[in-house]
């Protein structure tokens, strides 16, 4: 199990019960929001804006919330959201990137900072966790949609550098100006992907064991709920005892 999910320590998003899905319905409308009102408010033509409507419909958001967070964007006196990446460690050393929107950047730098300190960890300076990770545009199909060699084949064809198939679905990786071009290329072969987006992919991870492994879970599970966090990243591993451990 790696970064608390089986894709590979991308990204760590929980949410099953009401609450978070109401909480994640919110941060995947203010990333529509942004993304329309940074660019044209038509998906077709505003790669980002595709993106966040992608992943909002993946989370089965309903089509009246993405067209109302799409309208937002044109709405005069709306909130002026800003984009602020905080770089840290966690407990063990792990790297962690915190994607924050934000529309008051000393109530986010306190909030997360608060969250590393109290959770054994510190915020670094910018720059100080990113070199570890490489920054990549990812397409995300579901499982069925075709075979591990048959997804290789056409995410090569498509342009893409990397193809990791599991039983959780198939994570296709390419340049971040690269991913409009090759999620379009996938699409017209396999359908909509499940989700199209830019992420931090870890180059390494570090192994966690037992308390240690639940001290991180806990911090990215707080940094989760925070309003004006919309993504984490962490590099790490729980080991195979700590996972029987938590289990138990």
């Amino acid at each position: 199990m790696a970064g608390h999910s089986q894709f590979k320590n991308i990204m760590y998003r929980k949410g099953a019960q009401d609450k978070k899905r109401s909480k994640l319905f919110s941060k995947l409308a203010k990333e529509i929001t942004v993304a329309a009102k940074q660019g044209l408010a038509d998906p077709e033509y505003n790669p980002r804006l595709r993106a966040a409507i992608q992943a909002a419909r993946a989370e089965n958001m309903p089509r009246d919330n993405i067209e109302r967070a799409i309208k937002k964007s044109t709405d005069q006196g709306g909130e002026n959201y800003e984009e602020v990446r905080y770089e840290g460690f966690g407990i063990g050393g792990v790297g962690v990137i915190v994607e924050t929107l934000t529309d008051n950047r000393n109530r986010t730098a306190s909030s997360v900072r608060s969250i590393f300190t109290k959770h054994g960890g510190n915020l670094g300076e910018t720059g100080s966790v990113s070199f570890m990770f490489s920054r990549l545009g990812r397409v995300e199909y579901a499982p069925e949609v075709a075979s591990a060699d048959d997804m290789l084949e056409a995410a090569i064809d498509a342009g893409a550098e990397d193809c990791q198939s599991g039983e959780q679905g198939h994570e296709i990786f390419c340049a971040p100006e690269q991913l409009h071009e090759v999620a379009r290329a996938l699409e017209a072969k396999f359908g909509e992907p499940r989700a199209a987006s830019i992420v931090w992919k870890p180059q390494n991870s570090i192994p966690l064991e037992d308390d240690k492994a639940e001290t991180l879970l806990k911090m990215l599970d707080v940094l989760d709920d925070d309003d004006d966090v919309q993504q984490v990243y962490a590099n790490f591993e729980i080991s195979d005892s700590a996972l029987a451990k938590m289990s138990a």
